[in-house]
């Protein structure tokens, strides 16, 4: 490892030498401006400013560790970025020549002062950008750092040719929390391959590393399971209010891994039982355990669909499904729902979550589940996901089990914004821009200590969304407030602070055609 550091340094002084040289024959003088004066969103750990600027243009190259795996990949993420936002097609890892006077070098290091894997550090000089980090995620984080430090527009009189100047500085930043997710539910709603990776992109910029993907519900199944066929011929054609529905092949859904794993996120399936199943047992009668005959579903009611928890062949079932879900999703966690399970006598559903522990964990997965699982004989490596009752959390914790944060009347995206809101729920209460941001997830619970909670996320239910517009009206700018809470030390929280910083974000989410929600709190750019 030592030796590849001393490569590294190594390569980006020689890179350094031989710009060195060139600004001899044409010093360049660049106007001050002030790294500490940024929208940065999340806030970072430290920003020492130091008042001059990088000048970015078309003599700009990247340059990455090559000896170490996705930083290449990182780099030509960054180039292909700044090409959306400038006419600047930037090479990256190409020969030095004359035109060369300023490079990004992304870099492998472990001398960083943060511990996490996510960590980076970004040091801007006049003409060099040291982007260092441990992972190519750390780098990928501090990439999206630097996107958010690039003007909208070239903005040096001085320069002969268009550039846009960065503000010098150092930045030292890494993550609160192991775990910043967001869920979308494409079982009310379905939402197609490109919508999800819209999706993807706008959460990578905000540092989101999890992306909970709730593949089946009582009005439709999802993903293709080949030994099943009938979930997807019959089970995929409904959704609410009775329109045609949809599923991903197995296919689709290795596409979207894919592609958020460029971004750095990790897709986390959900298969949502013993409730909220009627899709299956519409598709597959022999599952069903409510004894009652069994129909399409397009409504919105919860809790009156149950897998019959006591038949060998519904385990069978089960087995089938999360083999293979589990084949084609990296991710080490599972989700099994597991909540609203009202049609479910208690004692089955606590020998259902027990049976399904085991089969998730013979899969090679941890799992996951959504609170009421505590009330199992869950393991210390299944990880519980808060949505309402408080003091199933606090059992879980005492069960050793990671938690993770995602409150209704807090982070819950499809719930009003107000009164007025043309889209969203209420039952959690109405969740404006300021009270989805103000909360300290630490404190949140009483009785659960920080080292319990492995992050937080945004959940977002598609009762009353039907496309991208949609999803982001209830989830813009809301989940940007979420990224910051699970990025960000709690130390920096600060509302005052935070708003000025989403107001700036306006070019960002414009340029980007993102349908955000106007809220009157937050003093938006014009």
């Amino acid at each position: 490892m030592k030796s590849t550091i001393l490569k590294s340094i190594t390569i980006f002084s020689l890179l350094l030498a031989l710009i060195s040289c060139k600004e001899e024959k044409k010093k360049i003088e660049y106007p001050k401006t002030d790294l500490s004066v940024n929208a940065l969103i999340p806030k970072p750990i430290k920003v020492i400013p130091t008042h001059t600027a990088f000048g970015l243009d078309s003599s700009t190259v990247i340059f990455t560790d090559q000896s170490a795996t996705g930083f290449e990949a990182v780099g030509q993420f960054l180039a292909n970025k700044i090409k959306e936002v400038t006419p600047l097609e930037l090479g990256v890892n190409t020969s030095i020549d004359e035109s060369v006077r300023r490079i990004i070098y992304i870099t492998k290091t472990d001398s960083l002062a943060q511990d996490s894997p996510e960590a980076y550090e970004l040091y801007i000089q006049n003409d060099t950008i040291l982007l260092s980090a441990r992972t190519a995620a750390g780098a990928f984080r501090g990439v999206q750092t630097l996107r958010q430090l690039i003007p909208e527009a070239a903005n040096d009189t001085l320069s002969s040719s268009p550039m846009w100047l960065i503000p010098s500085g150092k930045i030292i930043d890494a993550p609160q929390y192991a775990y910043r997710g967001a869920m979308l539910d494409v079982a009310r709603h379905f939402f197609t391959v490109a919508e999800v990776k819209r999706y993807l992109d706008q959460l990578a910029y905000y540092k989101i590393n999890k992306f909970h993907l709730h593949l089946t519900d009582d009005q439709g199944w999802r993903i293709e399971i080949k030994s099943w066929p009938k979930l997807t011929t019959i089970g995929a054609k409904t959704e609410v209010g009775g329109t045609k529905g949809g599923f991903y092949t197995q296919e689709d859904y290795k596409e979207i891994v894919a592609y958020a794993a460029e971004r750095h996120i990790e897709v986390i399936p959900e298969i949502d039982m013993p409730g909220h199943i009627n899709a299956a047992v519409y598709s597959y009668p022999f599952l069903n355990g409510n004894g009652k005959s069994v129909n399409n579903y397009t409504g919105m009611r919860v809790g009156f669909s149950t897998l019959d928890t006591r038949k060998d062949t519904v385990y069978k079932f089960i087995d089938d499904v999360i083999g293979e879900l589990a084949a084609i999703s990296p991710s080490p966690y599972f989700h099994i729902g597991g909540d609203e399970t009202f049609a479910t006598k208690k004692k089955d559903y606590l020998h259902f979550i027990n049976k399904v522990e085991a089969i998730v964990n013979q899969h090679g997965k941890q799992m996951m589940g959504w609170n009421e699982i505590s009330q199992a004989d869950i393991s210390s490596n299944t990880i519980h996901q808060l949505w309402k009752e408080k003091h199933h959390s606090v059992d879980a914790a005492k069960k050793g089990a990671k938690i993770v944060l995602s409150p209704g009347n807090k982070s819950y995206l499809d719930m009003k914004y107000d009164a007025n809101t043309k889209l969203g729920l209420t039952w959690a209460g109405f969740i404006p821009v300021d009270s989805a941001y103000q909360w300290r997830p630490s404190t949140f619970i009483k009785g659960l200590g920080k080292e319990h909670i492995l992050g937080i996320e945004a959940p977002l239910w598609s009762e009353t969304i039907t496309n991208s517009d949609d999803l982001e009206y209830l989830a813009f700018p809301r989940v940007i407030g979420i990224a910051e809470l699970g990025w960000t030390q709690e130390e920096f929280y600060d509302w005052e602070s935070y708003k000025k910083r989403l107001g700036l974000q306006v070019p960002y989410l414009k340029r980007n055609s993102i349908n955000y929600f106007n809220a009157q709190e937050v003093p938006w750019e014009r």
